[in-house]
């Protein structure tokens, strides 16, 4: 198991992460938390299912209040955010009180930023179920979504710490796969050519993947993360290069509705425009076709959704965090390895949408 350690400005917290990792849950929070007063777990109904016997036997003699969320982007709504207040309220939690964020991406967007806002801040625990969760688990990123666009009300609010079991991995469907390993990708790209040469030549199949190599990949996303947080922890500078991917892909899983497309999923086509961007405005080299022809091996759909208005799917970018005045502001790179914000017309914008559309019916 691997101990990786977080640096931030507002705490240092360890990442546990490898097989049976959760084993050292219930006496780190005995050891951190002796005063506590309360535990609430917030997970999903799929994981609930499946998980929530496995983490209960670990904590042993430490009883949990279950909170129980849609699975998905669904948990990430002002009504579900809500209801988790008032299940903490109504359960007697304080500010001695420990959440615990059991589950994918979702959850733990939802379970830290109710951590971060219940009686204005109490701790929490990122315990992650799938591969997606590996870069939003770290970082202290905590949101729920609006109508309007994804994570737009939200908070930074680090972790006390994050136990990463790998043996959760192992009942993830493909499409989950597909979706978490596209931000290892994302972070390949934006710092260490290596990594991604390793990834393009190594990954044939998402299926049947040897633990070694999983945890492996997974810990150097995480410490490639860990270094940037550690350098810009409320995104005033380079930490916006792990939106990498993610000014289109948030738009398409906005216009789509959130949860018909996965993250990663959406986060893959931002990552080919976002290429193909980079290749005629900063003289990229790289071969795109190359990348599109391996995401579409390891089974991603590469086409911009054909439903999908570009002009909306412009609007939706305005409204990016990255944006300013209006101005959309893409991370582009110079080369793989090294990411810059570059802003680009909307009138660009809406030509390369149409270029890049045609590009991927071929």
């Amino acid at each position: 198991m691997e101990n990786i350690s977080i640096e931030t400005p507002a705490r240092t917290y360890p990442v546990y992460i490898g097989s049976g990792a959760i084993e050292g849950l219930g006496s780190y929070i005995k050891d951190t938390f002796p005063a506590m007063t309360n535990l609430m777990i917030i997970t999903d109904e799929t994981v609930r299912d499946i998980h929530l016997h496995a983490l209960e036997s670990v904590l042993k003699d430490i009883k949990a209040k279950i909170c129980t969320v849609p699975s998905g982007e669904k948990a990430k709504t002002f009504e579900v955010y809500y209801h988790c207040l008032s299940f903490a309220l109504e359960h007697k939690l304080d500010r001695k009180s420990l959440i615990l964020a059991f589950g994918g991406g979702a959850v733990g967007d939802l379970g830290g930023f109710v951590a971060a806002t219940f009686m204005r801040g109490i701790p929490f625990i990122q315990v992650p179920t799938t591969i997606l969760a590996h870069d939003s688990a770290v970082g202290g990123k905590v949101a729920i979504n609006h109508p309007s666009g994804k994570n737009m009300v939200g908070s930074f609010y680090q972790p006390q710490a994050v136990f990463y079991d790998l043996n959760f991995l192992a009942t993830l469907p493909q499409k989950e796969l597909r979706s978490g390993f596209s931000e290892v990708v994302k972070h390949s790209l934006i710092h260490d050519i290596n990594f991604y040469s390793s990834l393009k030549n190594h990954i044939r199949s998402l299926e049947n993947l040897p633990p070694e190599e999983l945890s492996q990949m997974l810990t150097k996303g995480i410490e490639i993360k860990g270094r940037i947080v550690a350098e810009d922890e409320k995104e005033s500078g380079v930490r916006a290069f792990l939106n990498f991917g993610h000014t289109l892909g948030h738009a398409i899983e906005a216009e789509k509705g959130y949860g018909e497309w996965t993250h990663g999923e959406s986060v893959a086509v931002g990552m080919l425009f976002a290429l193909e961007l980079s290749k005629k405005l900063l003289d990229l080299r790289f071969d795109v076709d190359e990348f599109r022809l391996w995401l579409a091996q390891l089974g991603y759909n590469i086409d911009l959704p054909g439903d999908l208005s570009h002009s909306k799917l412009l609007e939706r970018m305005k409204q990016d965090k990255k944006s300013e005045g209006q101005n959309v502001r893409f991370v582009l790179l110079k080369e793989v390895g090294k990411p810059v914000i570059y802003q680009v017309s909307d009138e660009l914008i809406l030509r390369e949408l149409a270029i890049f559309s045609n590009s991927t019916k071929r």
